[in-house]
């Protein structure tokens, strides 16, 4: 049973102004309401929280662990009810919230073994040498510390593994760092049953309740009032980029800024060489159309920019493009926002100069029903206007004709950043071209070679980020065990005895975290 509750430390908190999640499906209003987070709420999540992080309660590896294994086995023993409330919320089948609870908890359970292993933190020591000449050298020891409170923000499209127990919660906890989520109002019931599951682990966990808050909230003055809160150390986003730049704004104007990790979607570009159509377009042109539709093109890695060269065998591929993206029916989007964002901007790059809609799929009558689109350009009209690159959030893709190879490395290069490229070439013909390679390495954070874009990997070797506008900052990823690296920070210790150092800055502390001692690793298992 839903109760329309915040979880604020632990405890269920209701309020007055009430908002309410629509099925995209039927339309019908979904009960029970949930409260507007008011300013005190913040305030008290937030203050239980920051003494969390003051007591040092989640440095130590093993309580992160105990709380990221109890989280995945409430998860998985809540499904049935998530799943219940989410085909509700969001119109997604049944299928797709098992499969994502699947990703949701292994991604838990692996940031579990990530941090037993210790290899997050690798401490460096140098011990002092009092005989240097001309001055002694101190004694030097660093470690990675926990950045403190974090918020954050959940996505609409991926509601378990994006969402409140997803990834960058996930790796918040595993970096140290108590959370605070504030959930999509497109799906408040699935947020309320895993903002339980995560309370009740905390618990189970023994960690103080300041560890997990989830508050609501359909206004954007929630978001600025825990953005701009000042007990708040960092904030990871996924969403539209007019949402992250405004968080990212707020963020900066603070009296003391902080970081705020947005991942702000991307057109992902792909690129299909002259040989590979030859040899396999009809087999291209399927996945391509299977990739746009996965998910009726709500995921931030949709191919949503095709560049193909001009010739004897491209008109075929256009035309079995056009066949795979057009037969099948309209999919539901996952709410009225979404699928009015889509519609308009579906329409205002149609209606741009020199583009034209090669067609549409078929219709369908429901208020978040969307069909598929195919647009094309001349590759001089991409290179002209910048408006080309928007990213259309929904099962559409633009088709840009090169006159030859030069012209679609021109169109590499005027690329902004993005999350992926992919190329679909033979391995004789891109090495050919090299140069298509280096001008894609400086634009985005992933190059995906014979395959499609819509499949993340979590894995230690995945970068899901890219340069700005995709991501606020593309040195970091949100997906994979190094998105715990954001929500850390480096401290060193100079000239500490032994004594007073915390456990894994001592070489003889027997804490089983791998150190570096004087240019040589200690700790660390053998290849």
């Amino acid at each position: 049973m839903l109760n329309g509750v915040h979880w604020i430390a632990g405890e269920s908190v209701s309020g007055d102004r009430l908002f309410h999640a629509n099925n995209p499906v039927t339309g019908e209003r979904l009960e029970p309401g949930f409260p507007e987070a008011t300013t005190g709420q913040i305030d008290a999540a937030v203050a239980a929280a920051v003494a969390v992080h003051e007591s040092r309660v989640l440095f130590p590896a093993e309580a992160r662990v105990r709380l990221l294994k109890a989280i995945a086995r409430n998860l998985e023993e809540a499904l049935p009810r998530i799943l219940e409330r989410g085909v509700l919320e969001t119109g997604l089948p049944a299928g797709r919230f098992e499969a994502e609870m699947g990703r949701t908890c292994s991604q838990l359970l692996q940031f579990a073994e990530t941090v037993s292993t210790g290899l997050f933190r690798e401490p460096v020591m140098q011990s002092a040498d009092l005989q240097r000449e001309p001055l002694p050298q101190p004694d030097l020891r660093r470690r990675m510390i926990p950045l403190g409170p974090v918020a954050v923000f959940g996505a609409s499209n991926f509601p378990l593994a994006f969402g409140v127990a997803g990834g960058d919660t996930a790796s918040a906890f595993a970096a140290g760092c108590p959370v605070i989520v504030k959930g999509h109002p497109a799906h408040p019931g699935v947020c309320e049953l895993v903002g339980e599951a995560i309370t009740s682990a905390v618990e189970e966990a023994g960690l103080p309740s300041g560890t997990f808050s989830l508050i609501h909230g359909e206004s954007f003055d929630v978001g600025v009032g825990l953005t701009a809160h000042a007990g708040i150390s960092a904030v990871g986003f996924t969403g539209s980029q007019a949402g992250g730049l405004s968080l990212w704004r707020i963020a900066a104007q603070r009296e003391v800024p902080i970081p705020v990790f947005a991942e702000m979607g991307s057109a992902n570009p792909v690129f299909v060489l002259p040989e590979a159509i030859n040899e396999r377009g009809e087999e291209i042109a399927a996945g391509l159309a299977a990739s746009v539709l996965l998910g009726v093109g709500q995921f931030c890695t949709c191919p949503g920019i095709l560049i193909l060269v001009r010739d004897e065998n491209s008109e075929a591929f256009k035309a079995s493009l056009s066949r795979e993206l057009f037969q099948g029916p309209a999919g539901t989007m996952l709410h009225q926002g979404i699928h009015a964002g889509y519609q308009k901007g579906l329409q205002e790059v149609a209606e741009r100069n020199g583009v034209e809609l090669v067609g549409k799929g078929p219709t369908s009558s429901g208020s978040c029903d969307a069909e598929a689109g195919l647009l094309a350009a001349d590759a001089r009209r991409f290179i002209d206007d910048p408006v080309l690159q928007a990213e259309i959030f929904g099962p559409s893709t633009l088709l840009v004709e090169c006159d030859d190879l030069e012209q679609l490395l021109q169109v590499a290069s005027v690329l902004e950043g993005q999350l992926t490229a992919t190329i679909h070439a033979t391995e004789n013909e891109l090495a050919d071209h090299p140069q298509l390679l280096a001008r894609l390495e400086d634009r985005v954070g992933r190059l995906i070679f014979n395959g499609f874009p819509t499949g993340v990997e979590v894995g230690e070797s995945m970068h899901h980020g890219g340069p700005w506008p995709a991501t606020t900052d593309s040195r970091w990823t949100s997906v994979g065990m190094s998105a715990l690296e954001r929500f850390q920070r480096p401290v060193c210790w100079q000239g500490f005895p032994e004594s007073l150092l915390p456990g894994d800055l001592s070489a003889d502390s027997g804490s089983g975290t791998p150190f570096r001692l004087d240019g040589e690793w200690h700790g660390r298992p053998s290849s």
